[in-house]
């Protein structure tokens, strides 16, 4: 055979498949990033934590401060 030359074409016939089903698959690749830690507790529910827990701890004072005062009287 001879190489083709500039002013010859060189086609191709496409064929398909008169019966049966054509597949074409097509599969999705995952690209995986660096993992994001995020934190288990915000910020803001950690400074309300805090302030409840010393709340708690003034009301416990208060009140043993009460009862001090109830049982000197």
């Amino acid at each position: 055979m001879s190489e083709p030359t500039d002013n010859q074409i060189e086609q191709c016939d496409i064929v398909l498949p008169r019966q049966g089903l054509l597949y074409q698959n097509d599969s999705l690749n995952y690209i995986l990033c660096k993992p994001k830690l995020i934190p288990l507790k915000s910020v803001t529910l950690e400074k309300l934590e805090k302030m409840q827990r010393d709340a708690e701890i003034k009301v416990k004072e208060a009140q043993e401060a009460e009862d001090n005062l109830n049982s000197i009287s």
